[in-house]
């Protein structure tokens, strides 16, 4: 069962704005990574549906983040299908990202009452995530719509909560662009865990990147 309800989970991502976007097979390297961005003010942690047996792996992140980082809701990212969904919420998924767009994971998730981000490209795409009770959707790949799709979008829609994928990273003036156009939070992936850093376990590397890219957007939001 999920640690967090559908509001404590948007509430940490509106305070903690970044949401580190992770995969690693190895559970004790995954909890390392999520111990090092909790450490550094990161409130919500999604972990990748990438490898063979990934929720096996998230269960144990989960069972580890209940005892070490209390305060942090788990979720998981890359869920196409509502059976996916359903395993990782069993695992304990305080909430659940896609790519895409599937009405089918919107319903297993608000049956339980889980946030559901989905993955969208186009104006129509949010408003239909939203019509099915998306509080939060994920513009996404965001290297390729840029910021300027994210202005356009709020100005007719300015209710709307964006997260935006792709294309992120913890330098002031990648921040700086995003959070100017709108969005609600950012998930930041490969350009927080440089591959030579986890290789050598240097864990705080990333705590540091956390505190810097938060203090950067606070900063932005005055």
């Amino acid at each position: 069962m999920p640690r967090f309800d559908k509001i404590s989970v948007l509430s940490k991502m509106a305070h903690a704005p970044v949401v580190p976007v992770f995969y690693h097979g190895d559970a004790a390297i995954a909890c390392s990574v999520v111990k090092a961005c909790y450490d550094g003010g990161v409130r919500a942690f999604e972990f990748t549906n990438r490898g063979d047996f990934a929720h096996e792996v998230f269960a144990e992140v989960v069972k580890y983040a209940a005892k070490e980082c209390p305060e942090l809701a788990v979720g998981v990212g890359s869920v196409v299908d509502a059976s996916t969904a359903s395993l990782f919420i069993q695992c304990g998924a305080c909430f659940v990202v896609g790519p895409l767009f599937n009405p089918a994971v919107a319903t297993v998730c608000n049956r339980r009452g889980v946030p559901y981000t989905p993955g969208c490209g186009t104006v129509s795409e949010v408003g239909a995530a939203q019509e099915l009770g998306c509080d939060l959707c994920k513009i996404f790949p965001g290297d390729v719509l840029g910021p300027k799709f994210v202005k356009g979008l709020l100005a007719p829609m300015p209710w709307s909560r964006l997260m935006v994928t792709g294309g992120v990273e913890p330098v002031e003036e990648n921040l700086t662009a995003w959070f100017n156009a709108g969005v609600f939070c950012v998930g930041m992936g490969s350009k927080l865990f440089p591959k030579d850093r986890i290789a050598a376990g240097d864990w705080q590397y990333i705590t540091d990147k956390c505190k810097f890219s938060l203090n950067i957007i606070s900063e932005i939001k005055k």
